[in-house]
């Protein structure tokens, strides 16, 4: 779809899109660059962060060799929390404060991405730690000044937050996820090593690469660009700035990938072909949302990620209730493209047809339930819970998640639909079950 398919649709809306990316280096083997990488940017004294299960993998041991060789002082931070919290990133931004490295490398997933950014942000800039917070939780407050130079070097298949100026963290106080968003945030360079998925358990692939595939769904069909207003000044254009041309590129070839490879990637880990694909689509994705955003699916997942209760799955450390992001996510999406089809039934037609469906004898009416089936599909095909009451919850809660989820403005906003409480609702009751 080129550029002409967008056409501006009023006064006072926008005309033009931006776009932005991290530097990124992909492909097998590339970690043994992240010294010469990091001297590059000028870095002589490192806070490497990793959680602890991340730390004891060669992987790490591989980052922190190059470094050394390279001559770069390390710190090490490997206390992050798996689904960071506002305490996990104040104590992580605590140690940043008093190490005051002039350079950061994050080893790990988005957990350890994510803290790194935020550790970044508060030891750079400090402030209370809701003004930068997305507004109406926090004071969404802009992020003053460049930060110090990050690299992140992920090592799931899945959150694409190398790529991004997104951090998310669960606020305790409010038993729900929010973030911060900025284009400071976004790392200056990426290093996307498929090596480093080789020995991920399955079901850790499967959420990440289900979270992809919801990064470029929710892309390839939040509101177009043209349908916002425009800012009062080109610098103020938010990150999700709705699908563009650029987006739909990325979206399109990582639904592909997916399609492909997911569940050879999840169901035969030593599939290499498949597992690097599938790291490939969540560099594309994570370009492509970094640009045009996600909505409905992601805005509830905070809700079901953050009001957990005795959930936890396979292959995750620890016995604390987790909801892993990815299994959120995927577990509201048929409910909501049920539902958003109507609002461009060829398009959800078309991201069915680049998943894998079918799509020969699909009419427009039909888009929200060919999508949707094909969504339960996948999600069988991998090993996901069967809806929200497979994870614990019931009729009882879905007010309450809709309380959840209402927070989160800025991915509602990013939807092709209004919504409101009680319409939040009805999707989480939509998501309960789907065979």
């Amino acid at each position: 779809m080129s550029c002409c398919h967008y056409q501006p649709t009023g006064d006072g809306l926008e005309t033009a899109f931006t776009v932005d990316a991290s530097r990124i280096t992909f492909g097998r083997g590339c970690l043994e660059e992240l010294g010469d990488r990091a001297s590059a940017l000028g870095m002589t004294r490192v806070a490497l962060f990793s959680d602890a299960g991340v730390a004891a993998l060669e992987v790490f041991d591989t980052a922190h060799r190059s470094l050394r060789a390279a001559g770069i002082d390390i710190i090490e931070y490997t206390d992050v929390h798996v689904e960071p919290t506002d305490e996990s990133f104040t104590r992580a931004a605590a140690f940043a404060s008093e190490a005051e490295p002039d350079g950061y490398v994050s080893v790990g997933g988005g957990s350890v991405i994510d803290t790194a950014k935020a550790a970044n942000l508060y030891a750079t800039h400090p402030a209370d730690f809701l003004s930068y917070v997305n507004a109406p939780i926090g004071g969404g407050a802009p992020v003053p000044g460049p930060l110090k130079p990050h690299i992140a070097c992920p090592t799931t298949s899945g959150t694409g937050s190398e790529v991004t100026g997104i951090a998310i963290f669960d606020l305790l106080s409010m038993t729900a996820k929010t973030g911060i968003a900025s284009p400071a945030l976004r790392p200056t360079e990426a290093l996307v090593d498929p090596d480093c998925t080789d020995t991920l358990p399955a079901q850790v692939v499967a959420c990440s690469g289900l979270d992809v595939l919801s990064h470029a769904l929710e892309s390839f069909t939040a509101r177009p660009f043209v349908r916002r207003g425009a800012p009062d000044r080109p610098s103020l254009r938010p990150m999700s700035q709705g699908a563009n041309p650029w987006s739909d590129l990325g979206s399109r070839e990582a639904m592909r990938l997916l399609g492909s490879y997911l569940e050879r990637a999840v169901s035969d880990a030593s599939d290499r072909e498949a597992r690097e694909e599938t790291m490939w689509a969540a560099t594309l994705a994570g370009i492509a949302f970094g640009n045009a955003g996600v909505h409905i699916p992601h805005a509830m997942a905070y809700a079901v990620a953050g009001q957990v209760r005795g959930f936890h799955p396979d292959g995750y450390p620890g016995s604390a209730p987790l909801v892993p992001h990815g299994m959120s996510v995927i577990l509201n999406a048929p409910s909501v493209f049920r539902l958003t089809a109507s609002t461009n039934p060829q398009r959800h037609i078309e991201a069915a047809h680049h998943l894998g469906a079918d799509v020969s004898d699909a009419g427009q009416h039909e888009a929200g339930a060919v999508l949707a089936e094909h969504l339960v599909g996948i999600m069988r095909a991998v090993g996901m819970p069967n809806g929200l009451s497979a994870v614990g919850y019931g009729e009882a809660d879905w007010a309450r998640l809709a309380d959840g989820a209402w927070p989160q403005q800025r991915l509602l906003q990013n939807a092709p639909i209004e919504s409101d409480k009680a319409s939040l609702a009805q999707l989480f009751e939509g998501a309960v079950r789907y065979w």
